[in-house]
C-alpha cells in the first residue's frame, strides 16, 4: 500500500470514528434536559436589549485598554533595546511583573487595593477597567513589539544612518513602520486573549448600564435559575473573536513573515 492510500485509509478511519461518536451522543443524550437547562428561548430573548449594552461595554472595555496598552508596550519595548543598562533592567522588571501576575490578580488591585492604600483615591470604574487590561496586555505587547523591531534588517538603521538620520528618526520612520507591519497578526490574536480578560470587569461590581458580557450572564442565570445565559454570552463573545480570529490569519498570510515587511 503506498503512502498516499494509508493517509487515505488512515483519514476514512478518523472520519468513521467522528462519525460513531457523534451517533452515539445523538442517541444517548438527554435532549429535553439539556434544552430546558441550556436553551430556553424565552430566557433569550428576555436577555435583550440588556445584552446589547453589554455587548457595546465589552467592546469598549477592550478597545481602550487595547489601546493602553499598546501605547505602554511600545515605551517598554524601546527601553528593552535601549543601550541604557537602567532603561533595560526596568523593563525587563515591568514584563516579568505582569507576565507573571493573575490578571485577576491585577483587577484586584486596581479595584480594591489602590481605595485601600490611598484613601479618598477612587478612580472611574471605566478608568479602572482600562488601567488593568492596559497592564496586563502591555508586558505580552512589549515582547512582540521588540521582537518585530529585531526582525527588521540591520541594514535598514544602517542605511538611515547613512542618510543623515539619527537614531530615534530612524526608530520611528524606518523601523517602527516595518515592525508594525510584522506584529500586526500576533497584536491581533492578543486583542482577542483581551477581550476575554475584559470578562474578569464583573468581579468590581457595576451599574445595570455599565455591565459588561460576564457580568450580565452571571446576573441572569441567577435571576433566572437556568444556564441559558451562560449560552447566550458565550454566543456573543463568539460574534467578537471569530472576525477578529479570521482577520489574524489573513494578517499572518499577508505580512506573516519579516521578509514580507521589508522590501
Amino acid at each position: 500500500m503506498s503512502k498516499r492510500q494509508k493517509a487515505k485509509l488512515s483519514r476514512g478511519i478518523q472520519y468513521a470514528i467522528l462519525i460513531v461518536i457523534a451517533i452515539v451522543i445523538a442517541f444517548t443524550a438527554d435532549w429535553p434536559t439539556l434544552i430546558e437547562t441550556f436553551g430556553r428561548v424565552d430566557i433569550a430573548m428576555g436577555m435583550f436589549p440588556q445584552v446589547l449594552n453589554a455587548l457595546k461595554n465589552t467592546i469598549v472595555f477592550t478597545v481602550l485598554g487595547f489601546a493602553l496598552g499598546l501605547a505602554i508596550a511600545l515605551v517598554v519595548a524601546l527601553m528593552r533595546l535601549s543601550s541604557v543598562g537602567v532603561y533595560r533592567w526596568l523593563a525587563t522588571i515591568y514584563i516579568e511583573f505582569f507576565r507573571g501576575l493573575p490578571a485577576l490578580v491585577v483587577f484586584l488591585v486596581m479595584g480594591f487595593g489602590l481605595p485601600v492604600a490611598f484613601q479618598g483615591f477612587i478612580l472611574p470604574q471605566l478608568v479602572i477597567i482600562m488601567i488593568a487590561l492596559g497592564l496586563v496586555s502591555s508586558a505580552y505587547m512589549a515582547e512582540t513589539i521588540r521582537a518585530g523591531i529585531q526582525a527588521v534588517p540591520k541594514g535598514q538603521v544602517e542605511a538611515a544612518r547613512s542618510l543623515g538620520m539619527s537614531s530615534s528618526r530612524a526608530m520611528f520612520t524606518i523601523v517602527l513602520p516595518q515592525a508594525m507591519r510584522i506584529i500586526l497578526p500576533p497584536l491581533t490574536n492578543e486583542l482577542i486573549l483581551l477581550t476575554k480578560d475584559s470578562s474578569l470587569a464583573y468581579i468590581l461590581g457595576s451599574s445595570v448600564d455599565g455591565r459588561e458580557l460576564a457580568a450580565l450572564g452571571r446576573a441572569e442565570i441567577v435571576n433566572s435559575a437556568n444556564l441559558t445565559p451562560f449560552i447566550v454570552i458565550a454566543v456573543c463573545y463568539l460574534i467578537i473573536t471569530i472576525p477578529l480570529s479570521y482577520l489574524s490569519r489573513a494578517l499572518e498570510r499577508k505580512y506573516g513573515s519579516a521578509d514580507s515587511g521589508v522590501k
